[in-house]
């Protein structure tokens, strides 16, 4: 507490509350226009904290990282872009609120599941950041792998559609991980001679073909099969109603500490805490064929899930000084320009650093929730643009997006083939969630596996006879054969209730 209150005094500084409302907004800006994202901006700006001292520089690209989780939210429910991976599963059941006129109540749901997951996540980090790291450093390459073959077999059952048509929109987006130069040997594989696709296919042009370039090609082909309107939203209310409320209060709980823990690991910790959040949610709920139809689940627990794991990220590199995410990687690097080393002694040879940045993180939360709750409206004003209107704006703003990530028009050709891609699926009805995940956790998968091999040299045993793996496995066995057992149960046991 002594530590907290001395942050306090660090982050109240006039320069420094004015840093930290900018990284805020900055953030909840990133978080709503698709394509700069959080690392983008924060690798722009590094140069120009040069002349800032080294707590208000953190205190700004802190604000910047955790407000664009915020500001995910947005076009993910709106207008069903999710600007960063870890908004694809808030798009599921956020973007079909919207279309049943709740875009209010959803984006209301976001922000105070937000509020309350950062909240949570402060708390952990201030009293428990040093023994959680430790634990997180246990984590090995065999770990690595069985989380991922544990979350893509979790993904496979995300969306509610057929199990095989997961199998399959899983497959092809561990196929598109593949391309580029291979980590371990640097050969080029499936580039086909092309420069641009060496560094792989990234994740912004997939999901904003996927999702905004196919909607916007299924809301025309609607319109014109049918001759009419697009689906208009009606807005009868801004804030959630008591029972949307009340479902939305476990999952926050939830996703937070889920969140949490899971920002610990190494990886694309938001996007895997916002399926696993999504799919317990699903599983103990009452109604689970709600899911995937505008339930108010579906985006308390994953948006609190995504803001609880930005957090989680804090702890190894504010400990260990070991970055597990690319912001806080960032982070780390503008800590080295000012001549800060992170680890076990940042918090005695640096506690402005340590305690004021906790502190300016519980400020900037309730910023947040200030500013995206009064913008609610702002934001829902949005739907009512018509949809001849709003659909050619949405496409230069998936173009300037795709553009801006490279500077690389092969980018633009990669959105524009799976927009189109995209509306095949939506006809067939494939669900892209699946793909564009196991395109995020495909590389950690490869190299992780690769990782592990080189050091059992080639023996399969390194993955069972590591304590963590095996239990991750274990896990994953019972994710398999539970619900197979279960419909076996419930198969074998409906004759006799009906034969009674």
């Amino acid at each position: 507490m002594e530590g907290l209150l001395y942050g306090l005094s660090v982050a109240i500084t006039p320069t420094n509350l004015l840093f930290c409302f900018l990284g805020a907004f900055l953030g909840t800006l990133v978080g709503v226009l698709p394509g700069i994202g959080p690392v983008g901006s924060m690798a722009l700006l590094l140069g120009a904290t040069y002349g800032l001292p080294p707590e208000t520089a953190l205190i700004m690209f802190a604000g910047i990282y955790y407000g664009s989780m915020y500001g995910g939210s947005t076009t993910s429910i709106l207008v069903n872009i999710p600007g960063e991976a870890s908004s694809v599963v808030t798009a599921i059941d956020g973007y079909q609120m919207a279309r049943k006129g709740r875009a209010g109540s959803a984006l209301c749901i976001a922000a105070v599941g937000s509020f309350v997951a950062g909240t949570v996540g402060l708390v952990i980090l201030s009293f428990l950041a040093p023994k959680l790291a430790e634990a997180a450093l246990k984590f090995g390459p065999p770990e690595y792998f069985a989380i991922a073959v544990f979350g893509l077999l979790v993904l496979s059952q995300l969306s509610g559609q057929g199990l095989l048509k997961s199998f399959i929109m899983v497959g092809v987006g561990l196929l598109l991980g593949t391309v580029g130069l291979d980590d371990i040997s640097g050969q080029a594989r499936f580039t086909f001679g092309s420069v641009d696709l060496q560094k792989g296919i990234d994740f912004v042009p997939v999901a904003m073909g996927l999702f905004g370039i196919a909607e916007v090609l299924d809301i025309a082909a609607e319109k014109v099969a049918n001759n009419q309107e697009a689906i208009k939203v009606k807005l009868r209310e801004l804030l959630p109603n008591r029972e949307e409320a009340k479902k939305s209060v476990g999952p926050t709980l939830r996703g937070s500490v889920l969140g949490f823990l899971v920002g610990l690991i190494p990886g694309p910790a938001a996007v895997i805490s916002t399926f696993l959040s999504y799919t317990l949610e699903r599983k103990i709920s009452k109604s689970p064929q709600d899911f995937g139809n505008g339930a108010p689940e579906g985006v308390a627990g994953p948006e609190s899930a995504n803001n609880s794991a930005a957090i989680g990220a804090f702890v190894p590199v504010l400990s260990l000084g070991i970055p597990f995410a690319p912001p806080t990687a960032l982070l780390l690097s503008a800590m080295m320009i000012h001549g800060i080393t992170p680890g076990p002694l940042l918090i005695q040879e640096h506690p402005e650093i340590f305690w004021g940045l906790i502190a300016s993180m519980y400020i900037g939360n309730a910023m947040l929730l200030l500013l995206n709750l009064p913008m609610v409206g702002l934001f829902v004003r949005v739907l009512s643009v018509p949809s001849n209107l709003l659909m050619p704006v949405i496409i230069l703003l998936c173009i300037i997006g795709a553009f801006a990530i490279n500077n690389a028009v092969t980018d633009i050709w990669i959105m524009t083939i799976f927009g189109v891609a995209g509306f095949i699926m939506r006809r067939w009805g494939f669900s892209p969630a699946p793909l564009v995940l196991a395109l995020v956790i495909g590389p950690m998968l490869e190299n992780s596996l690769m990782q592990s091999l080189m050091m059992s040299q080639g023996s399969l045993s390194i993955f069972y006879t590591q304590p963590l793996s095996r239990a991750l496995f274990i896990l994953t066995i019972i994710v398999i054969v539970a619900p197979v057992l279960y419909r076996l149960v419930k198969r074998l046991s409906s004759p006799k209730q009906n034969a009674v």
